[in-house]
């Protein structure tokens, strides 16, 4: 990918929503550690305690579009990590759309109407509206409708099984993490540290790409 606009000297303000998850985390402490950016607003549905003279908390509610549009007003770029899964929503699959799905693709329409000039989202290995695997296949619905709305810019990260020490204990997922990469080789497949994407949603963003880009997990491991 080459970027298609010029870098520009300014103090960035971003948003993120998804903090609380393990890319989400990761990556506002990336963005801390960012000198080009000079605020945060972290967006969470639940209060959050922080001090840090970046960071800006909106507790919202996601299905309230305005309060949406108003955490992200003025951002360069808004950045989306919210997910669920199977277990918590206790196989709902009603209630997962909701959050996969709803609630991306509001954030999205809300980035078109504000003309926020970019709009990252994580999405997942694999995504693919025509899948059989309602996960896989709800993910590429996300993605085909987003692009669909024709923002300024979309990267949308597809990582495979993600490498990192969650607030909540997955045992399936534990398992895959010790077995995978001893029978996975290949960039496209290999399980990739939640680290990694974050610190490449954050370099990505400064390469100021327009139009719709897919992000894939062997570019994420190979890095820019």
């Amino acid at each position: 990918m080459k970027s298609s606009l010029n870098q520009r000297n300014i103090k960035k303000q971003v948003t993120v929503f998804g903090a609380s998850g393990l890319i989400g985390g990761l990556l506002v402490q990336e963005l801390i550690k960012d000198t080009s950016i000079s605020k945060i607003h972290w967006v969470s549905r639940s209060p959050v305690s922080t001090s840090h003279p970046k960071i800006v908390v909106f507790k919202i509610d996601f299905l309230d579009l305005n309060q949406i549009e108003k955490s992200i007003k003025n951002s360069t770029t808004v950045f989306s990590s919210i997910g669920t899964t199977k277990a918590k929503v206790g196989g709902d699959k009603a209630a997962y759309r909701k959050i996969d799905y709803d609630i991306n693709l509001s954030i999205a329409n809300s980035c078109l109407k504000l003309q926020i000039d970019q709009f990252q989202l994580v999405s997942s290995g694999g995504a693919d509206v025509s899948s059989s695997n309602f996960y896989l296949s709800l993910k590429g619905e996300m993605e085909q409708n987003i692009f669909d709305l024709r923002l300024p810019s979309v990267l949308i990260f597809r990582p495979s099984l993600l490498l990192g020490k969650r607030n909540e204990f997955r045992f399936g997922e534990r398992i895959a993490q010790l077995l995978m990469p001893l029978f996975i080789f290949s960039n496209n497949y290999k399980p990739i540290k939640a680290e990694r994407v974050a610190q490449q949603m954050n370099a990505y963003a400064k390469l100021n790409l327009t139009g719709n880009h897919i992000v894939s997990n062997a570019q994420l491991v190979e890095g820019l």
